[in-house]
C-alpha cells in the first residue's frame, strides 16, 4: 500500500468541523455518562448542529458563491470568514446552553476552541496561516489527556493513538502541500495552549 495516497484521508477523517463531535463521545464514553441517554443525545445534537452540519451548510453556501474553493484547502483571504463564523459558533454553543452547567469538562473543551478560532483569527490578520487541522487533532489530544488526568483513567492507549494522528495530519498536510513544518508548530502549539489555558478551571 502506497502510504502517500493514504495521507489525504487523515486531513479529511480530522478535519476541523468534526473535532468538537469527537470530543463529546469520547467524554460521554470515557466518563460513563453516556448512561444518561438523554442528557448524551440533547448534547450531542447540540453540538452536532452548531460544529458540523451548520458550518457544512455555510460550505456549500460559500463554495456556491466563490468565497472558498475546497474543503480541506484556503488560502488567507478564504479563512477570515470560516474562522470567524466558528467561533460565532463556539460561543453560542458556550453562551446559551445550559446542558454543560454540570459537565465543566465539555464547557471548557468548547471554550477553548472558542480560544483557539480567536488565535487562528489573528494568525489570519496578521498574514500568517496557521494548520487549522493541526490546532484541532492536537485540542483533541490534549483534551484527552486532560481528561485521563482529571478523571484518573489510565488512557494510554487513547493517548498513544492521538499522538499517532498528529503525525498523520501533519504528514497530510505536508503530503499536500497545504502548509509549511512552521505553520504546522504554530497550529500545534495553538491547540495545545487554547486547552492547557483552562485546566486550572477543571483539573
Amino acid at each position: 500500500m502506497d502510504l502517500k495516497k493514504v495521507l489525504p484521508f487523515f486531513s479529511y477523517v480530522f478535519h476541523p468541523i468534526f473535532i468538537s463531535v469527537y470530543g463529546t463521545f469520547f467524554y460521554f464514553l470515557v466518563s460513563q455518562m453516556y448512561v444518561y441517554n438523554t442528557l448524551f443525545y440533547m448534547i450531542l445534537l447540540q453540538v452536532s448542529i452548531l460544529t458540523v452540519l451548520l458550518p457544512l451548510s455555510l460550505y456549500y453556501l460559500f463554495l456556491s458563491i466563490g468565497l472558498v474553493t475546497s474543503f480541506t484547502e484556503a488560502n488567507l483571504k478564504e479563512r477570515k470568514v470560516p474562522i470567524m463564523i466558528q467561533a460565532v459558533l463556539f460561543f453560542m454553543l458556550i453562551k446559551f446552553s445550559n446542558s454543560f452547567d454540570t459537565i465543566p469538562e465539555l464547557y471548557y473543551f468548547f471554550l477553548g476552541g472558542f480560544f483557539s478560532s480567536i488565535l487562528a483569527f489573528i494568525a489570519v490578520v496578521v498574514k500568517f496561516k496557521a494548520s487549522l487541522h493541526m490546532i484541532a487533532v492536537c485540542s483533541l489530544a490534549t483534551f484527552i489527556y486532560a481528561l485521563s488526568i482529571h478523571l484518573q483513567i489510565p488512557l494510554i492507549n487513547s493517548i498513544a493513538f492521538m499522538i499517532v494522528m498528529i503525525g498523520f495530519v501533519a504528514s497530510s498536510r505536508l503530503y499536500m502541500k497545504s502548509h509549511t513544518p512552521i505553520e504546522l508548530v504554530i497550529g500545534s502549539c495553538i491547540g495545545i495552549i487554547s486547552q492547557v489555558s483552562f485546566w486550572y478551571f477543571w483539573l
